[in-house]
């Protein structure tokens, strides 16, 4: 099929890009990295510059591409700019839906965070609700996938892809990541906070499956979440820096979240655990 992903050069964007190509379909990848549309182009990609706010371009994009499906995978979290982030979610996808839905798209695909949900006892599941009463300024970033994941449901099929923290290459967590410098500089402590994580190609594989997928939510996460206390000495240890602290702490909305739906539908995580993913990432095994 044809398909255009938007953030085609993010870090799932960039993993997911030859997945596709690989299984045949025609890719249209937009992008605000000029540096990175040569490089698309020779994968045989066809390379689009484009701001996502421009609402115009963004429909001229989508009327002149005609695609089956848009996957939607932009962020601004490279640069650690959480106000733009929101914004992408909210007027970014807002553009996208109301211009796909005019190039008559039939589907659509969503990054979102598995994160998000109100807090309750065990990890949470899809049906669970999105914490909307959450005070700032988690609110912000609440409310923000809230309105992307209600503009994305106005597709005639829509997946959200509901992702757990990211790790590999180019993310917070790789070895000269934001993370990364954190826990060697012993500014990260391990807190009884519940976390679920996903290893990028195991995130951008989903999206490929996500073309064959019913409409709604999937959390796509690993098998094991785990509180800091377990993790982050294990993660400090691949990294081959300090032991963190530990406080016996956690946030009221730190509860992880379960896969089982999306292996209902056939994904299989290459990294079922952090334990061994970690290790790989960070090239300790």
């Amino acid at each position: 099929m044809k398909i255009v992903v938007a953030g085609a050069s993010g870090v799932i964007g960039r993993a997911l890009v030859p997945l596709l190509v690989k299984e045949g379909h025609e890719v249209v990848g937009l992008t605000r990295n000029r540096h990175y549309a040569a490089e698309l182009s020779s994968q045989g990609v066809q390379s689009v510059i484009l701001d996502v706010f421009d609402r115009e371009a963004v429909f001229s994009v989508l009327r002149e591409t005609k695609p089956d499906t848009v996957i939607h995978q932009l962020t601004s979290l490279s640069a650690r700019d959480f106000a733009e982030h929101a914004r992408i979610r909210k007027e970014g996808t807002r553009n996208l839906v109301d211009a796909s839905l005019e190039a008559g798209v039939c589907r659509m695909i969503a990054q979102s965070i598995s994160w998000a949900y109100s807090p309750g006892e065990g990890p949470a599941v899809e049906d669970n609700a999105l914490d909307l009463e959450a005070p700032l300024p988690r609110k912000t970033t609440v409310e923000s996938v809230h309105a992307l994941e209600s503009a994305v449901a106005e597709m005639p099929e829509h997946v959200i892809l509901r992702y757990g923290l990211f790790y590999g290459a180019g993310t917070w967590y790789a070895s000269g990541g934001f993370i990364a410098e954190q826990v060697r500089q012993q500014q990260l402590p391990a807190t009884e906070g519940i976390s679920s994580f996903v290893h990028v190609d195991d995130a951008a594989h989903a999206a490929v499956l996500a073309l064959h997928w019913p409409s709604g939510p999937f959390n796509i996460v690993d098998n094991e979440p785990a509180p800091g206390t377990e993790w982050l000495p294990i993660y400090a240890d691949a990294l081959g820096a300090p032991a963190p602290a530990v406080e016996h702490k956690s946030t009221r909305w730190e509860r992880g979240a379960v896969n089982d739906k999306a292996l209902q539908y056939g994904w299989k995580p290459r990294y079922a655990s952090w334990r061994e993913g970690f290790r790989h990432a960070l090239g300790s095994l």
